[in-house]
């Protein structure tokens, strides 16, 4: 015979839940709630995640610079792509969003195209007022090597040196 397991806090709370809830037959006891002090969850401090020069966020993707050639990237492939003979087949301008909306929106562009078979995609921040750009501007880097986005590119680049409010994305096959 298999000996009883004994109650976890979890158990006794969920038992609790529904024992509140239960009216009992006449003649007959209520059964008995038991309170659990919940424990307070612990606090976790929340630091923008920056990705140093150099530095890889897993083994597999090294981090992507814009407009620099990713390694294990072919030559041909990579001229086809600075060269504007691989053209974008869809696009998502940010101008006027948020950074939050903008994140929305770029990460929809990617599903999407990755979803429908597209290679080439740009996203347009704009090139933004003062010496660093836009807000959008200077999170894009940012925003492609977090970790769920960064598997998706292959390489990220200007399409032209002028513009540098755009930036066309090669997506992986």
């Amino acid at each position: 015979m298999a000996r009883p397991r004994e109650l976890t806090e979890l158990d006794i709370a969920a038992w609790g839940s529904f024992a509140r809830h239960v009216r009992a037959l006449p003649g007959r006891k209520a059964p008995e709630v038991v309170e659990i002090r919940q424990r307070a969850a612990p606090t976790v401090a929340v630091e923008r995640a920056t990705v140093p020069q150099g530095r890889s966020i897993s083994p597999r993707f090294p981090v992507l610079v814009i407009g620099e050639q990713p390694p294990g990237m072919d030559n041909a492939t990579w001229r086809r792509l600075r060269n504007g003979r691989l053209g974008s087949e869809r696009s998502v301008d940010l101008h006027g969003h948020t950074a939050q909306r903008g994140f929305v929106a770029l990460e929809l562009l990617l599903r999407g195209a990755r979803a429908d078979g597209i290679r080439v995609v740009e996203v347009i921040t704009g090139r933004g007022a003062g010496e660093g750009g836009g807000v959008l501007k200077r999170e894009l880097p940012l925003w492609l090597n977090l970790p769920h986005i960064r598997p998706m590119i292959l390489a990220a680049l200007h399409p032209t040196t002028r513009n540098t409010g755009a930036v066309r994305l090669l997506l992986r096959r």
